[in-house]
């Protein structure tokens, strides 16, 4: 048995993988400082050389001395690493290959946040240490403070230099060890001035622009802040491994306590200042003891009110429950090792000790206790109506209670009178004590205490000789009875006490369930009546509070959704404010405190989805920290959840738009395939019939070509159908040859031919420009361009094709001095289907300027619409000019 309990405690799992895990992975050290020339490759070889007096295997992979001879002198007898030619500009840099191979105990790799040449295996320094690493070798290492990520863009604000090569700050945070190299800034200036760091020139220039003074006094505090934050975190893990029973005073920080008797206005702004002027973290708490549950309505707000000033001036805030104030706060300052606790002590009290400074002074001893004195506080005059039902229902319970302990007193009384009657007395004081128990559990302190005395009453009359009376006969029965008063007040004290921790625990836990309730139910809803409708009704049961919930519509006006629950309709100006900044309004909040109910927006990432609207029963419910904190969570929940609807919805909508424009893109090429032929065999037949009735010089020569204009106009229409479905199917492929611009411009004008006569069509296009493209493919977008000018240009209107060279690109202009393009359809002019504003009048279906830009971005260029100043509308093509083929004399013969 006692082998067992000598047994020694099983080993934590987590530990050991971690310990495997790293038992082969190399150790990193890195040596840290402000700036070049502290001495960090100094002190890092002499690091080397003392490890290599105990016989480790010391390899120097990259070691910069800079031409410093003290430097260089530790090098002696430290085998180096050759470096090789890497990359095209063949520039030596460490070969990482030929360390592995050589796999030393330890290796020196100076300038972490070096970038390795074009060609190495790994773009920066850092990479190549953390493959040596994983090779199970220890390397030593050296950075400067401007290197690390996070600080680079201070660092470029203080000193106006912006460092390029940086190192991740995980990689930096997960060192083994790291050593702050440290040197004052006249002692480093010294340095520069004698040539110790830069040689010649630069130095002066260093001391000039990056070495000033004030720059390495930024600089250095930034290495000492970044080095100490460091060490605050290793001496909080090592903190939490081996326990919480004492407070480190390794830095200055404050816990605050609020509460009835040391809670004031005062006192918080006391410990504001103090923390400022320390620059340390501060923290307030509130401990909800059973006494001061009892307090009246007015008196328990201010507290609330308090400690809400304290979270408004930067502390870190929290509702404790405990029956012992003083142990509350003395764990709480141990878990997060705050050294200081500020409370408060009122004046003119000399007759009253100040029982909970003394307290946290005898259970505290390694902790800094200050004493604030205090004004005499102003109590918030209580509601006489709320007064009078607090004390109502008060007193109610007390006399429930001390009718109860009279009822069981009576009971037991006859019990043991009359059927226990040869039973020692000893048992009879027991089930009184009982009976004490069950009052104290059901009413409370006071019924308890009083059931103590009626029962002491009641035992001494009829069980203690001589009975009938109070009077004692043997005087061991006052012991009895100083014990049993004593043990009925002691044990109704802690069953008062447990009673309370159980309904802080009951409180809590029903605070619990209905969250996981909200976000079960939310998880299913589909509408925002469901939401609405499962929000309010947990909020009603958590906090006591009636709910609406407000939602944009459409045109963005909220509106209601569901039941209107709320007594007091919310101000409409006050929502909106809300919904606009995106900021709580109302009760309990900074904007407008005076309404009766309190304005939370729905925040989804940065997107507000609506409002919630709580109006509490009572007021003090919003203003508890953990309500708030529960509150808060609440909407969260709510605001994923429209956020998941409008999600679902918007996935709906698109996969909608998909199939129905894959069925439309099928109709398409269906009908344009089935249309082609008998169009082309129409035109065939109706160029002929114009053709003979011109030869026989016949009247109807214009009615027949406009049977044929018509038909290519169709067949255009069909083909654009037919070339829109193969984009759609991926089938665009482009037969890229070299083509003259006026080529292309010229056969899109000749296809429109017919079209084009009656209009003025001016061309400035530049001397033999050839570009690489599909001839046909950039033909179709000048016949689509061309039409649609016509089209919407009137017949009024003049129309051209200007180009010319940009450097490396041809830019083309086709415009037309026509209405111009409406300023909303800018955008969506090239979209699918979308047609100008005569939509009824103008034949077409939209097809044109969509497929057009399909076209020119895949000639890599792009395409775009304008209004001329002038008056018109202008459409812009930008294409790539590549160098030109050189043309011999045998191809120009």
């Amino acid at each position: 048995m006692n082998d067992l309990h000598d047994e020694l405690p099983r080993p934590d799992p987590d530990a050991l993988l971690l310990n495997h895990s790293d038992s082969h992975r190399g150790k990193l050290k890195i040596y840290f400082g402000a700036c070049a020339g502290v001495g960090k490759t100094f002190a890092m070889l002499q690091e080397a050389q003392r490890l290599r007096a105990q016989g480790l295997d010391v390899l120097a992979g990259v070691v910069e001395t800079h031409d410093r001879a003290e430097t260089a002198a530790l090098l002696n007898g430290l085998a180096l690493l050759p470096r090789r030619a890497t990359g095209r500009s063949r520039h030596a840099e460490f070969d990482l290959d030929a360390a592995l191979a050589r796999h030393p105990a330890v290796i020196l790799m100076d300038e972490l946040a070096h970038t390795n040449v074009q060609g190495s295996r790994h773009p920066k320094r850092w990479q190549d240490i953390e493959e040596l690493l994983e090779a199970g070798i220890d390397v030593i290492t050296t950075v400067n403070v401007q290197h690390l990520e996070s600080l680079n863009d201070v660092v470029g604000g203080v000193t106006g230099i912006q460092v390029r090569e940086t190192v991740p700050d995980p990689f930096f945070d997960s060192a083994d060890e790291v050593v702050l190299v440290d040197l004052p800034p006249d002692d480093l200036r010294q340095r520069l001035k004698e040539g110790k760091v830069y040689v010649g020139d630069r130095a002066e220039r260093a001391i000039e622009n990056f070495f000033r003074k004030g720059n390495l006094f930024a600089l250095r505090e930034l290495a000492l802040r970044r080095t100490a934050d460091r060490v605050d975190d290793q001496m909080r893990a090592w903190r939490d491994q081996q326990g919480r029973d004492k407070v480190w005073h390794t830095r200055d920080a404050i816990l605050l306590c609020i509460g009835d008797d040391t809670g004031s206005e005062k006192l918080v702004r006391t410990a504001a200042r103090l923390a400022a002027r320390l620059s340390s973290e501060w923290h307030a708490v509130y401990v909800e003891t059973p006494r001061l549950n009892r307090l009246p309505e007015a008196r328990r707000r201010a507290i609330l009110r308090t400690l809400q000033l304290a979270q408004e001036l930067g502390a870190e805030t929290a509702t404790l429950s405990d029956p012992d104030e003083a142990r509350a706060v003395l764990r709480y300052a141990r878990e997060h090792n705050l050294g200081k606790i500020v409370t408060g002590r009122q004046p003119q009290r000399r007759w009253r000790r100040d029982s909970f400074a003394q307290r946290l002074g005898e259970l505290g001893p390694d902790l800094d206790l200050l004493v604030v004195a205090l004004d005499e506080p102003v109590r918030d005059a209580p509601h006489p109506l709320s007064g009078q039902r607090a004390s109502s229902e008060k007193w109610r319970l007390y006399l429930r209670g001390c009718l109860m302990a009279l009822l069981l007193c009576i009971l037991v009384t006859g019990v043991g009178r009359w059927l226990l009657v040869e039973f020692d007395p000893a048992n009879s004081v027991m089930i009184y004590l009982l009976a004490v128990v069950l009052v104290a559990l059901r009413y409370g302190r006071w019924p308890s205490v009083f059931a103590t005395v009626i029962n002491i009453i009641a035992f001494d009359l009829f069980f203690v000789a001589p009975t009938g009376t109070v009077a004692v006969s043997d005087l061991q029965y006052l012991v009895t009875f100083a014990v049993m008063l004593a043990v009925g007040v002691i044990v109704g004290n802690l069953t008062a006490g447990v009673r309370y921790q159980a309904k802080v625990a009951r409180y809590r836990e029903q605070r619990a369930r209905h969250l996981y309730e909200m976000a079960k139910a939310l998880g299913s809803d589909l509408t925002p009546q469901d939401i609405a409708s499962t929000s309010q009704r947990i909020i009603d049961v958590t906090l006591q509070a009636r709910s609406l919930l407000l939602l944009p519509d459409e045109q963005g006006e909220l509106q209601t959704v569901g039941d209107t629950a709320i007594g007091t309709p919310p101000d409409l100006a006050i929502a909106k404010w809300s919904y606009s900044k995106g900021q709580p309004a109302g009760a309990g909040t900074d904007t407008l405190p005076a309404v009766p109910y309190q304005i939370l927006p729905l925040k989804s990432g940065n997107h507000c989805r609506g409002l919630l609207v709580v109006e509490p029963e009572n007021l003090r419910q919003l203003m508890i920290p953990e309500q708030q904190r529960l509150l808060e969570t609440f909407t969260v929940l709510i605001a994923n959840a429209l956020e998941r609807m409008a999600l679902s919805h918007s996935e709906a909508a698109s996969r909608l738009s998909a199939e129905r424009e894959q069925l439309r893109n099928a109709l398409l090429s269906a009908l344009s395939h089935d249309l082609r032929t008998p169009l082309t065999v129409l035109f065939g037949q109706a160029e002929m019939l114009m053709l003979d009735l011109a030869s026989e010089e016949s009247k109807y020569v214009g009615q027949a070509n406009q049977i044929r204009e018509q038909t290519l106009s169709t067949i255009r229409l069909v083909s654009n159908m037919l070339d829109m479905a193969r984009i759609q199917s991926g089938g665009l492929n482009l037969r890229e040859e070299w083509v003259a611009l006026d080529e292309v411009i010229g056969g899109a004008l000749s296809s429109m031919g017919p079209s084009l006569k009656g209009h003025e069509f001016m061309l400035e296009l530049p001397e033999m420009v050839l570009i690489k493209g599909d001839s046909a493919m950039l033909e179709r977008v000048f016949t689509n361009l061309i039409e649609n000018s016509l089209k919407y240009a009137g017949n009024a209107a003049q129309h051209g094709i200007r180009a010319w060279r940009d450097r490396d690109r041809l830019e083309i202009a086709v415009w037309d001095s026509g209405p111009g393009i409406a300023p909303e359809n800018l955008a969506r002019i090239f979209d699918k289907f979308a047609r100008g504003d005569k939509e009824s009048a103008v034949p077409g279906v939209g097809l044109g300027l969509a497929i057009g830009k399909t076209i020119i971005e895949s000639h890599r260029g792009r395409i775009w619409a304008e209004n001329r100043p002038e008056g018109g509308a202008v459409f812009r093509l930008s294409l790539p000019l590549p160098a030109a083929p050189e043309i011999s004399e045998e191809g120009l013969k």
